[in-house]
C-alpha cells in the first residue's frame, strides 16, 4: 500500500475545510450535518473522520484559520517592523480580513462562529485565547509606538491594545452585511488617526 504523503493529507484538510465552509455559510452550523459535508466535500465518512471528528472540530480549525492570518501580521509588525505606526498596522490588518472575505467570506463565517460560541463552552475558550495572543501582540506594538514618542503614555498599552481589538468586529459585522461601500475608508482613516508622527 503506496504510503500516504503529509501533502495529500494537508490537501484533504483543505478540501474538507473549504466544503465546510461552504456549508455554514449556506445552511449554519446546525442545519449542516455530517451527511452534507460527506457530499460537499465529495469525500467518503471514513476520510472525513480522519481529519476531524466533528463539526465543532472543523469550525474550530476555521476560526484558527481566519485568525491566523491577522496574528501572523500583528506579530510580524511587532517583531520585523519597528517604527510602523499603529494606523499602518490596523490598516494592514483590516485590508487582510477584506481580502479573505472576497476569497473565503470569512466574515460571514466570522459572525456565524461568534453567535455560535455563545452557546459552545469549547469553541469561546478558542476564541479567548486567539483574542488574548492578539491583544498580546498588539501590545507589544503600542508600547513600542509609546516608546518612541508616536503615541502617548497616558493610557496603558494593554488598553490601547483593547480598543484597536474592538475595532475588528465592527468591520467584520459590515462586511459580511455587504456593507462594503460604507467602511471603504476606515483604512485611510486609521492611518490619518494614528499617523507616525516621529518622522521615521
Amino acid at each position: 500500500m503506496p504510503k500516504v504523503t503529509q501533502e495529500y493529507m494537508d490537501a484533504r484538510r483543505a478540501q474538507i475545510l473549504d466544503a465546510a465552509r461552504r456549508c455554514f455559510l449556506r445552511d449554519g452550523f446546525h442545519q449542516t450535518s455530517m451527511q452534507d459535508l460527506f457530499a460537499e466535500s465529495g469525500l467518503s465518512a471514513g476520510v472525513v473522520y480522519r481529519h476531524f471528528a466533528s463539526k465543532n472540530e472543523m469550525i474550530t480549525a476555521i476560526v484558527e484559520e481566519n485568525m491566523r492570518d491577522v496574528l501572523a501580521m500583528v506579530n510580524s509588525v511587532a517583531r520585523d517592523r519597528p517604527g510602523s505606526s499603529l494606523g499602518d498596522l490596523m490598516a494592514d490588518v483590516l485590508e487582510i480580513v477584506r481580502t479573505k472575505t472576497a476569497e473565503q467570506n470569512i466574515a460571514g463565517l466570522s459572525v456565524l462562529a461568534w453567535s455560535e460560541s455563545l452557546r459552545n463552552p469549547s469553541l469561546a475558550e478558542q476564541f479567548d485565547v486567539l483574542m488574548t495572543r492578539l491583544r498580546s501582540a498588539l501590545t507589544d506594538v503600542v508600547r513600542e509606538n509609546q516608546q518612541r514618542g508616536s503615541l502617548a503614555r497616558t493610557v496603558s498599552p494593554e488598553s490601547v491594545a483593547a480598543t484597536l481589538v474592538c475595532v475588528l468586529p465592527g468591520y467584520i459585522l459590515q462586511l459580511a452585511m455587504g456593507d462594503a461601500k460604507t467602511i471603504e475608508g476606515v483604512s485611510d482613516a486609521l492611518r490619518a488617526l494614528w499617523p507616525d508622527t516621529t518622522g521615521s
